[in-house]
Parts: structure tokens; sequence; C-alpha cells
């Protein structure tokens, strides 16, 4: 069943890359639309938009939030698993739909995920399968917003990382939103663990270099040692065992491609864009 431009959608992490797109495509479409956000005054959404005040963390904030909604676009933030039951209870108790913004790492057959993040993916996808919502999975690969920064050292001329020839089929975070619009307003893809990645595999050395094309300047990789990464990362507050698995799934992303599927074609009617088109889109991002 499609929704029709009556039905209200909630749109969590409203004011990141993806969630920003989320609101403005269901705008666009004529959808009514309700923004989550722990400060409204400064979320910077469209005026078409109900911004309202919730904390995916303090469930009880989102009751508000949620009267009235039909379908929710979920985004997980970089918080302890622990917050999520709780949280994702509260959604499906008062929506029948919720989509999800996942990972294309999570592994159905394995035991536990490789990494964190994974991990961490692997882990809200149960909560959310658990609450008797009807579901989607968007499974996407590397998002491309998240080399938004490099931009100082893209203005600087030098950009400096580890695993340089690692690759990553980067996606746009349009066709995220794309895709994740019509698991909103449909049921089409309820159940579905939909795979999203861009059109082609590419180095985070060639990703630098289509940059610096872009913006015309020239733009250097400089390879950092693995023990200096280290120490940024444990300065960051990440603990050893995730630092390995994060090591661990770079390693295997310069041994092997990321795979690319054509999902957003399939779904959206139009190919995903490329790595090159997104740079076009943030060039001012990077001068």
């Amino acid at each position: 069943m499609r929704m029709t431009r009556r039905d209200l959608i909630l749109v969590t992490g409203a004011t990141g890359n993806v969630g920003r797109e989320v609101v403005r495509q269901l705008l666009d479409e004529g959808h009514a639309v309700r923004a989550l956000a722990r400060d409204p005054e400064t979320a910077g959404l469209p005026e078409a938009a109900e911004v309202v005040q919730g904390d995916l963390t303090q469930p009880w904030t989102l009751r508000p939030a949620l009267t009235g909604v039909t379908a929710v676009f979920l985004v997980w933030p970089a918080l302890p698993l622990e917050y999520a039951g709780p949280a994702v209870d509260a959604l499906a108790a008062h929506t029948g739909r919720v989509v999800y913004l996942s990972s294309a790492g999570v592994d159905d057959g394995a035991e536990t995920q490789g990494d964190p993040i994974n991990l961490f993916h692997a882990g809200v996808e149960r909560l959310v399968e658990k609450s008797g919502a009807d579901w989607t999975f968007l499974r996407c690969t590397s998002f491309a917003a998240s080399l938004l920064s490099w931009g100082d050292q893209v203005r600087a001329g030098v950009v400096r990382e580890a695993f340089g020839s690692s690759t990553r089929t980067l996606i746009h975070e349009r066709d995220i939103a794309a895709v994740a619009v019509r698991a909103l307003t449909g049921d089409t893809y309820t159940g579905h663990r939909l795979m999203l990645s861009g059109p082609a595999p590419l180095s985070q050395i060639e990703q630098v270099r289509i940059i610096g094309e872009v913006v015309g300047r020239p733009v250097a990789f400089e390879e950092i040692p693995l023990d200096t990464l280290r120490a940024e990362m444990r300065a960051e507050g990440w603990r050893d065992p995730d630092i390995d698995g994060m090591f661990a799934a770079y390693a295997t992303m310069a041994e092997q491609d990321q795979p690319v599927w054509d999902t957003v074609e399939r779904v959206t009617g139009r190919p995903a864009r490329t790595f090159r088109q997104w740079v076009l889109d943030h060039a001012q991002d990077f001068r």
C-alpha cells in the first residue's frame, strides 16, 4: 500500500547529511514531514518541515514527536547500543513502519561482526526486527559525505591517511535518501535488506585525485604509519580491540573491492551518482 500525502513521516537524524536529504525529498513529493532535533532552533531545515525537540537516548521525549506518525526514518547516532532498545520500542509503539539506515558490512551468517561499526548496526537491526513494526534496512556502503572531514587537508594540498590503496564504493547521500523515500512511502520493500552502493570502487588515492581535479588544484595523498593512526584513534577514545577491527576491515578493502549493487537504479529508476558528481555537488566544501 502506498502512503497518501496526508500521512506524516518522522525523520530522525534530520540535521545530518542523509536525514536532511530525506526531509527535502519527502517535502518535494508533497509529504508531511516531522523532523526530530535536539535543538530545533538551530536545525536549519526547510520551513515546510515541522521540527520538534527530541532525543533518542531519552525515549520519553519521543512521544510527542510520534503522535500521528505513520512511518519513521531511523538514524541511530554513535551512542551505546544499550540506549537503542527503549528508543526502538517507543518508535514501534507509535508507528507501523521503520526504515533504518544500516551498513552493507553486516554479515548475517556471522556469530559476531568483525568490527565495532557493523556490530552496532547488526544490534540495532535485531531490535527493529523484534519490535513488531514493518521494517526496511538500508544497508549502505561507505558514505561519500564522510570525506567532508578532509576539507582542511584538501585546502592545505595534502590528505594524510592510512590504507591509501583501500577501495570503497562511496554512495551519494541523495541516492540513499531517494531509496529511503520509496521505502517510507510504500510497502514494496517491507522486510527487505536493501544493499546500496555507489557505481564503482575507488581507492583513497583516487578519491583525493578526483577531488583535486574538481576543485582545480593539485592535492597529494600521503600515507601515514599505522602507529600514528592508532595513536590518533586512541586519543579520540577508541579501544584497541575496536581499532584492530577497523584496521582489519580497511586491510580487507585494500585486497578486494567493496561490492557494487544496482539497487539505487532498481528502486529509483536512475543510476547511482558517481563520486565525481558528489564532489561537484560539494566543491565549495573543499575550496
